[in-house]
């Protein structure tokens, strides 16, 4: 497995060519990524202010990657007392790993965050920090307002399934209800995306901002 750190000092070499450093931030991504690796490249894309052309902002690079470590150290704190927990339950007959399963362990398949797979643009607007933050709370017994995920208390979307319907976070499409039938759904996005444009960031401009013009159907 990659290690983080190391790849984390590699986005922070200003003698490595810019590419590689990006090359490494995604790195990065494939150990730790809260939304899931292509939600999560997006999010920093705008939180960090990610130019189009990376020459534009060289620092961009590090702000996204100071933002990932920042969560990642929160989650390693939680991660480790649940494993703690985990040995305590086994030592004691309890071998069953409780129902929900922690917020990093999910499949994202089967998870109410799938929108954010299928859908990479529809994360939280929480920074990482805050969102793990919030999820190690619901992990803790908390019941925050609003969107477990997000916090956006507005009313839900609803989207048939076609026999039915389900309820979606408006903020992040966060599945805040299920369909009545109890299968899980795709979802699909209403604008289709292009992974190697949001590599590319072709949503973003020269100058850090989001492209009004993306995507252009």
């Amino acid at each position: 497995m990659p290690s983080f750190l190391t790849h984390r000092a590699r986005v922070h070499d200003a003698g490595l060519p810019l590419h590689r450093r990006h090359s490494a931030l995604r790195t990065c991504l494939t150990v730790f990524a809260p939304y899931g690796l292509r939600a999560t490249y997006h999010h920093l894309t705008l939180s960090a202010a990610i130019p189009r052309r990376l020459e534009a902002d060289p620092d961009a690079l590090v702000r996204a990657a100071e933002e990932l470590h920042e969560a990642r150290e929160l989650w390693l704190v939680r991660a480790d007392q649940y494993a703690e927990q985990r040995r305590a339950e086994k030592h004691a007959g309890r071998r069953a790993v409780p129902n929900p399963r922690p917020w990093w362990l999910r499949n994202w398949w089967e998870s109410p965050d799938r929108a954010w797979f299928e859908d990479p643009s529809r994360h939280p607007s929480l920074c990482l920090s805050e969102y793990v933050r919030r999820q190690n709370a619901i992990l803790d017994g908390t019941e925050p307002p609003g969107c477990p995920a997000c916090g956006d208390e507005g009313p839900p979307v609803l989207r048939s399934t076609g026999h039915g319907g389900v309820e979606l976070c408006r903020g992040c499409a966060w599945l805040l209800t299920p369909c009545p039938c109890g299968q899980l759904h795709r979802f699909v996005p209403e604008t289709p995306f292009n992974w190697n444009e949001i590599w590319q960031r072709a949503h973003m401009s020269d100058d850090g901002r989001p492209n009004s013009l993306w995507p252009a159907r």
